[in-house]
């Protein structure tokens, strides 16, 4: 019965929101709460969904004031420089302008944390976009399967958490995989390719006029609406401020929560001492932080039902118990397509702690090692970053300026064309076995 009302609860909320009949925020408040009522939960609810709230409530405000943060940034005119340079070196064209921004968010996604990359390179991306007239779904697209890509790097959690449940050492994992990550990496640059072109036959290429007059005139695009607010005089100080943010972000000695708060505070104190100019620029943000935090907290909500009620637990079980036995001998193979929808629809940790270890105790049977099937579950995280229980692909849409469900749709087919060209050359490199050994 759980089982059933986990698999219908899962599947109604997809439909709702890729078809966009509910908001993601309305369904993950209330789907959830209607299978639960039917699962027999009744008022045992309350505690759960308040348990994964305060779960989520720190994600929620860090993004808060990270949104705000470099909302200010943006205001003042701080990536003015950087995205007038970015023109230079992409010029008007389409194609290079996306595999630019796969590139940029591939460098910087290699400190390891998602919601630092779509900051930085939103910030620096997003106002060339908007000044072309590119879409920003294409945007979010390429940041995303930069992000699901560099993942898999050691200190980017699901290989660290693959490699503790399975009691291996990170390096055997990591290592194989460097050759298949190579060349879904330049997947991931071929399908940039295809998406500004799609780009250039729909815009077609700007003029070298248009060119020269988009050289000048991005960076002040950017704050169009409110010349006023940019303080060019304080450039340096503020690439200083973001400097030191982001050194003592990657260091970790303080939470995340804490840096955007009091570097907010310093920069709006700093780039408009005045309390009207203050309340403005928060109000001025306020459009982009709340449908971003509002979804944190709904998503607290889903994860709290789905975890207090065990619905996780009987998705995982009744997957496990369905695999027929013949398919045990390619249990390597099996573990990497199941990656893709586990780790989608449940959490990294319920997959890599839960259900992993009992993949890796069947494949041990027909000799596939523990690393081989910690490998193969890393496959799906070329499509984890679409799912709607990861905290920070909501500030990706947020920041992007897309609604989730559009970013869901547009991205999908690409992200599992990723995992597939993934999948194929960890065999053809023999990272993962087809067949086990016995």
């Amino acid at each position: 019965m759980l089982t059933a009302v986990a698999y219908a609860m899962i599947i109604v909320f997809m439909a709702l929101i890729m078809t966009k009949r509910l908001s993601a925020m309305v369904a993950l408040i209330l789907v959830p709460i209607v299978f639960g009522l039917i699962a027999g939960f009744g008022l045992n609810l309350g505690p759960m969904m308040l348990e994964g709230i305060k779960k989520l409530a720190p994600t929620g405000v860090m993004l808060m004031f990270a949104i705000l943060y470099f909302g200010i940034m943006i205001d003042a005119g701080l990536f003015d420089p950087a995205v007038r340079v970015i023109l230079r070196l992409v010029g008007n064209d389409p194609v290079k302008i996306v595999i630019g921004t796969f590139i940029l968010a591939t460098v910087v996604s290699l400190d390891g944390d998602g919601s630092t990359t779509y900051m930085i390179t939103c910030a620096a991306m997003l106002p060339l976009y908007k000044r072309l007239g590119l879409n920003r779904r294409v945007l979010a697209c390429v940041i995303m399967m930069a992000g699901g890509l560099m993942n898999i790097l050691p200190w980017g959690g699901p290989t660290a958490r693959a490699a503790s449940s399975l009691g291996v050492d990170v390096g055997q994992l990591f290592v194989p995989m460097l050759l298949p990550m190579a060349v879904t990496g330049a997947w991931c640059i071929f399908v940039a390719a295809m998406l500004g072109r799609r780009e250039r036959r729909r815009l077609g290429a700007l003029t070298l006029d248009d060119a020269s007059m988009a050289a000048n005139d991005t960076a002040s695009s950017v704050t169009a609406s409110a010349p006023d607010t940019r303080r060019p005089r304080l450039l340096w100080f503020n690439f200083t401020l973001t400097v030191v943010l982001m050194a003592l972000l990657i260091h970790g000695a303080i939470p995340l929560q804490v840096l955007f708060m009091v570097a907010s505070a310093i920069a709006l104190m700093v780039n408009y001492p005045s309390m009207k100019d203050q309340k403005d620029r928060i109000a001025a943000h306020a459009e982009n932080i709340v449908p971003v935090v509002s979804l944190i907290f709904a998503a607290g909500i889903f994860v709290g039902i789905l975890s207090g009620t065990k619905m996780v637990d009987a998705i995982a079980a009744s997957v496990i118990a369905g695999l027929p036995n013949w398919l045990e001998p390619y249990l390597a193979v099996v573990t990497a397509v199941l990656s893709v929808p586990f780790t989608f629809f449940i959490s990294n940790d319920a997959f890599y702690f839960g259900i992993l270890p009992i993949l890796a105790k069947a494949g041990a049977i027909h000799g596939i090692t523990a690393a081989e099937l910690g490998r193969a579950s890393l496959i799906g995280q070329q499509v984890h970053l679409l799912s709607p229980l990861v905290a920070s692909t909501y500030l990706l849409v947020g920041l992007a300026e897309v609604e989730f469900g559009d970013h869901q749709r547009f991205t999908l087919p690409w992200a599992l064309s990723a995992a597939l060209v993934m999948l194929v050359a960890s065999i053809l490199f023999g990272v993962i076995p087809v067949v086990g050994r016995t």
